[in-house]
């Protein structure tokens, strides 16, 4: 039979702060989450497209390969992502020309 794991005591709690708001402002940790929606959005490291896809192929399981840019023909496994609001993501599909419903 396995062992089960057993639960570990936070670090802040650990090294005497209060908070973990306080432990992260101590040690220089930035945690910001944008409320409401947010869009991931791929951007080629190349071109700065984003059209870019991902590849997927080779055997059965094995996942994907990599990203490829379709405008000019980057591949590769490293491509840039941009987090946006919702509001910042209809501003760039409207400069984009996008139709939205």
């Amino acid at each position: 039979m396995a062992k089960k794991s057993k639960v570990k005591t936070p670090d802040w709690i650990l090294e005497g702060y209060d908070s973990p708001e306080e432990y992260n402002k101590a040690k220089g940790i930035k945690t910001t989450k944008k409320s409401g929606k947010t869009f991931k959005l791929r951007i080629c490291p190349k071109c700065g497209s984003d059209e870019v896809q991902v590849v997927i192929g080779g055997e059965e399981g094995k996942g994907a390969k990599g990203w490829e840019c379709k405008k000019c023909g980057w591949k590769g496994k490293n491509v840039d992502e941009k987090e946006l609001s919702e509001e910042e993501f209809m501003e760039y599909l409207d400069k984009k020309g996008e139709k939205v419903a």
